[in-house]
């Protein structure tokens, strides 16, 4: 499978056993997917989940690994965020004692969240002015 950007310089990082349902995340990571560096620092801020924490720490993060990794200095508007998935994590099993001596499962859910950012050019087209003098020669 063929990623959407092509770019030289990619930087990676994830968090891993987040005490969150993968759903809850996702609906965060989802609508961040695409945006730029700056953009997704916005949204992430002023959006009201309790994701929204975690995976603004993990695009700091990332930004960082791609200060870190590229010998030239990249400027964060040039950065976009090029993937971003969530996996499920192991369940944390609990009991909750109920009626009659009985045990009632309790199932702690947790994720493991990836957050790929690429560096992207923006090219702007040359507008060429064509001289008519020359198309008459």
């Amino acid at each position: 499978m063929e990623t959407k950007y092509k770019s030289e310089i990619e930087a990676k990082a994830s968090l891993r056993n987040i005490r969150m349902s993968a759903n809850k995340v996702r609906r965060v990571s989802d609508r961040i997917r695409g945006c730029s560096y700056e953009q997704a620092l916005v949204l992430l801020e002023f959006m009201p989940y309790k994701a929204c924490y975690s995976v603004l720490q993990l695009v700091l993060s990332a930004a960082a690994n791609a200060n870190c990794n590229s010998n030239a200095q990249l400027s964060k508007s040039s950065l976009f965020i090029g993937e971003a998935w969530v996996d499920g994590a192991t369940r944390l099993k609990r009991f909750q004692p109920r009626a009659q001596g009985r045990g009632y499962p309790i199932r702690k859910p947790g994720c493991h969240v990836t957050i790929k950012l690429i560096f992207k050019v923006s090219r702007k087209k040359e507008n060429k002015i064509i001289d008519t003098n020359q198309l008459i020669d």
